[in-house]
């Protein structure tokens, strides 16, 4: 049977979601759980990466089985054995072509920034700590420019092969609530740090560094050097996965 499973995990110990050679990573802990309570080997596929110290809310993975524990206990014979960093939050059997990357429909990203002068010590792992002002309406203004279909080949890190840079972005949201900013982020898929990128660009429209009046210019200009700086990743948590 093919399983998805749903996780939350905090990603401050890992090195990504993808597992690497030499280094712990989400993929690689939850699929040596996986193969401790059933007997066998199995393939985990992810929704997508997540990079070095990004978390995940939702994070939505599947596998296939031909283990006896019915879908929905899987969840509580796996958190018995991952650590606590990582949670099994469901688990459900789906069609045998789900496919928890290519059958995804939109994705949902929640970026928090502490706009304050002294950091703090609680929110240092989920937030971004930026002491230096910030206009958050120059930035909801800026976010504006976003939406829709574009070329963000400008806004993605090297390293990546995809076969068209082209992406559409749904809804792009700034708020305030004291000293707390979320920027809240929905589209069809996102590119390597593309997020990231973005909120750096638009930190940078709210510091003054970049007119907002130029973020058009600078999308379709797919030039990386023009875009704003790469957002640390604490501060970037996969909010939601949809599907049909």
């Amino acid at each position: 049977m093919n399983i998805k499973l749903r996780l939350q995990y905090d990603g401050t110990a890992y090195h990504g979601w993808q597992i690497q050679k030499n280094s712990m990573t989400v993929q690689e802990t939850v699929t040596k759980a996986i193969e401790k309570i059933t007997g066998e080997k199995v393939t985990v596929t992810g929704c997508g990466r997540t990079d070095t110290g990004v978390h995940a809310e939702n994070y939505v993975c599947n596998f296939h089985t031909n283990a006896s524990i019915p879908a929905e206990k899987i969840p509580y014979a796996l958190n018995t054995v991952l650590p606590n960093d990582i949670v099994a939050s469901g688990a459900e059997e789906t069609d045998d072509d789900f496919h928890s990357s290519r059958s995804a429909l939109k994705k949902r990203y929640v970026y928090r920034i502490l706009n304050r002068e002294f950091p703090d010590a609680v929110l240092c792992r989920y937030a971004w700590h930026y002491k230096y002002p910030l206009d958050t309406d120059k930035m909801q203004e800026a976010a504006k420019a976003f939406l829709g279909e574009h070329d963000f080949i400008g806004f993605a890190s090297s390293g990546f092969s995809v076969k068209t840079t082209v992406r559409e972005i749904y809804s792009l949201d700034v708020s305030r609530e004291k000293d707390l900013i979320t920027i809240d982020i929905t589209g069809n898929g996102f590119l390597y740090n593309m997020v990231r990128i973005i909120t750096g660009t638009l930190v940078y429209a709210g510091n003054g560094r970049i007119n907002v009046s130029d973020i058009p210019d600078i999308i379709a200009s797919k030039d990386r050097n023009r875009a704003g700086i790469t957002a640390p990743p604490e501060g970037l948590c996969l909010k939601e996965v949809y599907y049909r």
